[in-house]
């Protein structure tokens, strides 16, 4: 194939069960120039893969045909692009079919595909089945009073619901789809009719458009979840030009604009505080309670929501690329990737059907031609099994629960890139992880401070006073500590590096150095005690600097990248979960020793990307399924080369592109969180099928033995149907009740690249 491959995001308005997917993904990939379609019912997307030739606007007009609204996505953020009207939203008042879309499969399934942004009764699914339930109860009325109408004043109320039903039904039938829940449906109605069951046949007609509508509230519901992160962002934000100020749509801000952001007000981008402090409520995303103080060069985030102070901004990312639009775009495309056991249920459901047909039929016509049956009696029951035939609770059991759970995960920092991801975590029993920036915090922090012959303030006073201006991480660890303990620093004069040594400078007319203790012994002889203090602060994985003034021993200063706050308590809980634990780091061994020590985990060190990715294999060699957690590009191979890659939060773009899975938040402990999601999940979707495949088994038998008729086995279905969805929705309310672990507040849904 000459032309280039690309990709076109679509969002498509009306779809409400994983039979719309289904008979979208089947008209679209036979278009030209079509290589593949991902279609997700909870997001109501579509993704098309199609050579650069293709005719997109043929693709809308297709889909459009089928009923249903759509729009091409444009650029990243998409999600807020309005769907075009379908072409035919197929209410019960009719609709034109024009010999221009002769071929298209027109208003499948019986669906209303009109948007379901709106109350349900407003809807035209909504309009029908309010007029077939007004009907039936208009009928059963007119009945008791008029005994003498019989069955045809049910009829007449049945048509109200049955004819939109009848005519997608044949439409389906003419496009080479006859097993589809619509016939069923006319098939059951009308054998009802011929048999005498007027009455029946009206109430199973009105409970079908009620499960339909049901069905339909309940994938708005699990749309909404997701989408409902897009709202927290304000609609407009005060921009600075010039010295003033005006209001602009939020949407319009530019990557480098100066907005005004006023206490109490939601913040409109993700950005970089330029001026101004306080402190960030960072709940709406993260779910953290607690705000976190954010300073001049600190980050924020869209959504997020100013406390005290008034901040001025620069805006680091366009609005369609902040972080909220990237996790709903991200969870979105995850919708659209099946999980193993919904492609099997996809399969399972396409034979399913046609075998409830055949049997229903030899239900019907056996027992009188053979056995001496009554027709009337073996037609009706027939009809019966064709209702109770309807797959509709089946094939939403799977997708219905893997939306709600990557909903509930993204709303709680934890993202899974797909079905298949979501249902592979459960099944990890080992699990590798990067040390710096994944268990520790990813910058050293000052651990010790030993004063010698000088006090502690003075020690960091001297020492922060050589280091202003560095921006040398250990420098960086120095002064922050300094200011966090309200050190005053005096200036330096003639402050000078010295290569591989340390710096030297006059403080307060002093001679002051400060570095590592190999060149601080070069310049004064260490005490023995003091020497052996330094070495068992090295074996600890610390770096120590020195602090001579007039080459005299002040005292020296420890440093160490240290683990995040959860790291131990986020790795027993793995550990306690019978998940093999192991760290993985580039780092000297002497550090990670120490640390893994600390951790309780076994460390392998001094290792390049290569090494982790070959570490990787071998774990899977041994027949283990393997998670990777890390946050940097030489994660990255490693993170390809496992079952699951997992990037932490704060870490690189690189490394959450090449990850199957992220981990928002920052915290160790959400890793087991995700494995804990997975797997409740997967016991729900087995709970799903159970109550799909248990009611329908139940009223086969009873139906066969003449207990229940036509009206109990579509409330069967519709039933099943409730039930499943309920029950996956219990999921979008999941919390990890097991991961107390401490927390410090922090930078959550840290998307992007953090320097140091």
């Amino acid at each position: 194939m000459t032309s280039t491959a690309t990709q076109t995001r679509y969002r498509v308005e009306g779809m409400d069960c994983a039979s719309c997917a289904s008979k979208i993904d089947t008209a679209v990939r036979r278009m030209p120039g079509v290589e593949d379609v991902n279609v997700s019912v909870a997001g109501g997307t579509m993704t098309v893969h199609h050579t650069s030739g293709s005719d997109l606007a043929a693709i809308e007009k297709k889909v459009a045909g089928l009923g249903y609204g759509v729009a091409r996505l444009k650029g990243k953020a998409g999600s807020n692009a309005k769907p075009a009207e379908a072409k035919d939203h197929h209410s019960h008042e009719g609709h034109d079919h024009t010999d221009d879309h002769g071929d298209e499969l027109d208003g499948l399934h019986g669906h209303d595909h009109a948007s379901t942004s709106g109350p349900w009764w407003k809807s035209a699914k909504g309009r029908l089945t309010i007029a077939s339930g007004v009907a039936l109860a208009a009928a059963f009325a007119v009945h008791y009073f008029l005994p003498a109408t019989g069955v045809w004043i049910f009829i007449a109320a049945m048509l109200i619901g049955l004819v939109p039903i009848a005519r997608r039904a044949v439409m389906a039938t003419l496009a080479g789809s006859p097993f589809t829940i619509e016939m069923l449906m006319t098939v059951a109605a009308a054998g009802a009719v011929i048999i005498g069951a007027g009455e029946e046949a009206a109430t199973v007609v009105f409970l079908f458009l009620v499960g339909e509508l049901l069905e339909g509230v309940a994938a708005g519901k699990a749309r909404s979840s997701i989408q409902a992160l897009t709202t927290l962002v304000p609609k407009t934000a005060l921009v600075e030009e010039g010295g003033s100020t005006r209001e602009v749509p939020a949407e319009s801000l530019a990557v480098g604009a100066a907005i005004l952001v006023r206490p109490g007000d939601r913040i409109p981008a993700d950005g970089e505080i330029a001026e101004g402090d306080s402190a960030i409520d960072e709940s709406p995303v993260s779910g953290e309670s607690v705000p976190v103080r954010k300073a001049v060069g600190d980050t924020v985030f869209a959504g997020t929501i100013n406390g005290d102070g008034m901040l001025r901004i620069k805006v680091t990312a366009a609005a369609a690329d902040n972080t909220i639009a990237r996790v709903v775009r991200l969870v979105e495309e995850a919708q659209e990737s099946k999980a193993p056991t919904e492609r099997f249920i996809d399969r399972f459901s396409r034979w399913y059907m046609p075998a409830v047909v055949a049997i229903a039929a030899l239900v019907a016509v056996v027992p009188p031609l053979f056995l001496g049956g009554d027709w009337n009696e073996w037609i009706y029951k027939g009809l019966a099994l064709l209702l109770i035939g309807c797959p509709c609770a089946l094939v939403i059991s799977v997708p219905a629960a893997i939306a709600a759970s990557l909903s509930a995960g993204a709303r709680r920092g934890l993202l899974m890139k797909g079905g298949a991801v979501l249902e592979g975590l459960g099944k990890i029993t080992a699990v590798a992880l990067d040390k710096t920036g994944t268990l520790t915090e990813g910058k050293p922090k000052v651990t010790d401070i030993v004063a010698v012959g000088a006090s502690e303030r003075e020690v960091m006073s001297l020492a922060a006073a050589l280091e202003t201006g560095s921006s040398h991480p250990l420098a960086q660890a120095i002064l922050e500590r300094a200011n966090a303990d309200r050190v005053p620093v005096p200036p330096a004069a003639e402050a000078k590096a010295l290569g591989g040594k340390g710096v030297v400078g006059r403080v307060g007319g002093k001679s002051v150095f400060l570095g590592s203790p190999s060149a601080a012994a070069e310049k004064a002889p260490l005490p023995a005690d003091q020497a052996a203090r330094i070495a068992a602060l090295n074996d600890e994985g610390k770096s120590v600097s020195v602090l001579l003034v007039d080459d005299a021993l002040a005292g020296f200063i420890a440093m160490r990248d240290e683990p995040r706050l959860d790291a131990q308590a986020g790795l027993k809980a793995l550990t306690d979960a019978g998940i093999k634990t192991v760290m993985l780091t580039g780092d000297n061994k002497r550090t990670a020793v120490a640390i893994g020590r600390q951790l309780g985990i076994e460390a392998q060190a001094e290792l390049l990307p290569e090494d982790k990715q070959r570490i990787v294999g071998e774990l899977k060699g041994q027949g283990l399924t393997v998670a990777k957690v890390g946050d940097g590009i030489n994660d990255a191979p490693a993170l390809a080369a496992a079952d699951i890659g997992i990037a932490m939060g704060g870490g690189t773009d690189v490394a959450l592109e090449t990850a199957d899975a992220a981990v928002l938040h920052g915290r160790v402990g959400d890793v087991a969180s995700m494995i804990r999601l997975s797997r409740a999940t997967m016991a729900n979707i087995k709970q799903n099928i159970s109550i799909a495949l248990g009611l329908k088994a139940v009223f086969l038998v009873t139906t066969v033995v003449g207990i229940t008729g036509l009206w109990p086995a579509i409330l069967a279905d519709t039933g099943a149907t409730v039930l499943v969805t309920a029950n996956a929705m219990r999921l979008l309310r999941w919390k990890d009740a097991r991961n107390n672990v401490p927390r410090r507040p922090r930078t959550a849904f840290a998307l992007r690249s953090q320097d140091g």
